[in-house]
């Protein structure tokens, strides 16, 4: 149980910079949406999905090669492995930066921009400086620093925040006020572009920031633990690139398939925006991720039953905390949803299909741990690229029927598979003893209390009905505490106990 708790605490730290902050451009979502039409928003969404897939090959896996690394005990020296990695990366990210530059033209008309080549290289430079400041924020997780982490994230974001404002709100007015004063910098028509901006100047920072983790030690590249690092990390980064491709490609793919062409974007748009709302599950997920890699590497150090209950307990907390994610935000969404401007609001009906598809992935990397404890990451590859296969076929066969409802119900089945595949697969090579009626209790409970409330919904008073579904909530909290046998004592910081 202590170390539940350890994990707990770190998930809630590193939740704090996950959260808040995405909570954070979360918020900034109905500036985009009320500022920009829907058409523009949809560039927006069209090119973060591609950075996101960019993103992931530029990394490479080497975030969870070096955490397996610097834990093995091959290796005595962790910071031969930091430096190996680093040195990695830097390459690997000029090198990007040097093609970009050189295919720009072409790069920016497969992206639908050719007008605005600013937009791809700026993106280009913030892309390359994130996949290197990775590895530095992997290295606080290793150190278990947690801390430092979320005041380096919170920085980033508060920036981020603070220029948004100042060139979407406050630079238009100014310029209607008093032009002169801002001309030097500021072009009213650069629009989005700065949206992509405020991401550079915020991934410089970064930079700028982690500079006392790049500094210190002996910068030394190990030949043969790099190629054992690749060895490990390849299937890792197939693994990766499907996965991102999972939650990307149907953006990606939607303007190529939606049969309204000169709506694609519009839509695109829409879906974009309804997906935010969603984002509440993965920020869950993304605090959780964060905390729970180095934990189970360090768990595999131990020996007997105690490591296998610690994983058997991280799924079952998992799955009780997402769920009371998935119902708060559904028995609220008559709030949440004033986050987008009201124009966006068609697209509502994506929100429980989505997050519902993510809680399917949250569930698939907890499982994932057998393949990265045993180096089987293969498997990992495998699976991701069986998912990939589910989302494209979906895609083209429900896009165009369904519009974006299509890309919810392809990321829905896509996950859903993988879940069933990664955990019939782990039985097999590395069986935890999951309690899994137990899992699907609390899933299946919670789905029943979501339906019930919908059908006791009163359309003409939304805040009734939201006071209606409150017990719903604390309902289904309360019991998940008795079963487990924790009691609102337990959850006071200094007053637990141990179970």
């Amino acid at each position: 149980m202590a170390g539940i708790k350890s994990l707990a605490k770190d998930t809630a730290v590193y939740g704090l910079s996950s959260i808040i902050g995405r909570f954070l451009n979360w918020c900034l979502v109905p500036l985009y949406t009320v500022m920009f039409p829907a058409a523009e928003y949809g560039v927006v969404t069209y090119i973060y999905s591609v950075v996101a897939l960019v993103m992931i090959v530029l990394i490479y896996g080497m975030e969870t090669g070096f955490f397996r690394f610097a834990n093995h005990d091959r290796w005595k020296d962790p910071m031969e492995v930091y430096s190996t990695s680093l040195i990695s990366l830097a390459v690997s990210s000029s090198a990007f930066l040097i093609a970009v530059c050189a295919f720009i033209g072409p790069i920016s008309g497969w992206l639908d921009v050719p007008q605005h080549e600013d937009y791809i290289l700026m993106m280009a430079v913030a892309v390359a400086l994130d996949a290197f400041t990775a590895l530095p924020f992997s290295y606080l997780r290793y150190a278990k620093r947690p801390m430092r982490f979320a005041f380096l994230k919170l920085v980033n974001i508060a920036l981020n925040i603070t220029l948004n404002i100042f060139f979407i709100l406050v630079c238009p007015w100014l310029w209607e006020q008093a032009p002169g004063w801002i001309a030097w910098f500021y072009d009213p028509d650069f629009g989005i572009g700065y949206i992509f901006l405020t991401n550079l100047i915020t991934s410089a920072l970064n930079l700028v920031l982690l500079l006392p983790e790049l500094r210190g030690f002996p910068y030394r590249f190990n030949g043969r633990l790099w190629r054992e690092m690749i060895a490990y990390s390849a299937p890792l980064l197939v693994l990766g690139v499907a996965g991102i491709m999972n939650q990307t490609i149907d953006k990606i793919l939607f303007p190529h398939l939606f049969v309204d062409k000169a709506e694609a974007m519009t839509q695109l748009g829409i879906y974009g925006a309804n997906y935010k709302i969603a984002i509440v599950m993965v920020m869950f997920i993304q605090a959780f991720r964060f905390a729970y890699e180095p934990f189970i590497f360090a768990k595999s150090k131990d020996k007997g039953e105690d490591r296998l209950q610690s994983y058997r307990d991280a799924m079952k907390w998992f799955v009780i905390f997402s769920m009371v994610i998935f119902l708060g935000v559904m028995f609220y969404l008559d709030i949440i949803r004033h986050f987008i401007s009201s124009s966006y609001f068609s697209g509502l009906k994506v929100v429980p299909v989505v997050m519902i598809a993510e809680f399917f992935f949250g569930v698939f990397f907890n499982l994932s741990l057998w393949y990265k404890l045993t180096d089987r990451t293969a498997w990992g590859m495998w699976l991701s690229l069986f998912g990939l296969a589910v989302t494209l076929g979906l895609n083209f066969l429900l896009v165009p029927k369904w519009g974006y409802m299509g890309c919810a119900w392809a990321a829905f089945g896509c996950y859903g598979a993988m879940m069933v595949a990664s955990y019939v697969a782990g039985r097999v090579n590395y069986p935890i003893g999951y309690n899994v009626p137990r899992l699907a209790f609390y899933f299946l409970t919670a789905m029943a209390l979501w339906a019930f409330s919908e059908v006791i919904a009163i359309e003409a008073h939304p805040w009734l009905t939201m006071v209606i579904r409150t017990p719903l909530l604390a309902l289904y909290v309360l019991m998940a505490l008795r079963l487990e046998h924790v009691g609102l004592r337990d959850l006071i910081p200094g007053r637990s106990r141990n179970k």
